[in-house]
């Protein structure tokens, strides 16, 4: 009797098992019910941050020009023989421009941190 010699095994590594398991950043790609709440808790936090500073954007923008159409002396005063209104729209009007910038990307990144750690949480 002729017996057939053992099958050959090619070993690799470990025994690979196919382990799906569902993550929160997975309900998010695959466009899950969850993941839907999940993104839109991000996207309304951002969208509260936009409008938030949109406001006092839109103020300055506005009411800057608005307070000289309004008062026009005003308009026509001068420090160091400069105009008010050139002081006021060409360097008064910058620094609280790029403060708003700073503040809105600094919180922007705050709530993009707080919807990464609260994926952690719920994912540990």
């Amino acid at each position: 009797m002729t017996e057939s010699p053992p099958e050959r095994v090619r070993v690799t590594g470990p025994p690979r098992r196919p382990t799906r398991r569902r993550t929160r950043s997975g309900e998010i790609d695959d466009q899950t019910a969850l993941g839907e709440v999940l993104m839109g808790s991000l996207l309304r936090a951002q969208l509260r941050l936009a409008i938030g500073l949109l406001v006092p954007l839109v103020l300055l923008a506005v009411g800057v020009p608005l307070l000289f159409h309004l008062w026009p002396e005003l308009a026509a005063r001068e420090v160091l023989k400069v105009p008010v209104a050139w002081l006021l729209l060409g360097f008064a009007v910058y620094p609280a421009l790029f403060a708003l910038g700073t503040v809105y990307v600094r919180r922007a990144e705050r709530n993009e941190r707080d919807f990464a750690e609260l994926l952690e949480t719920a994912e540990g």
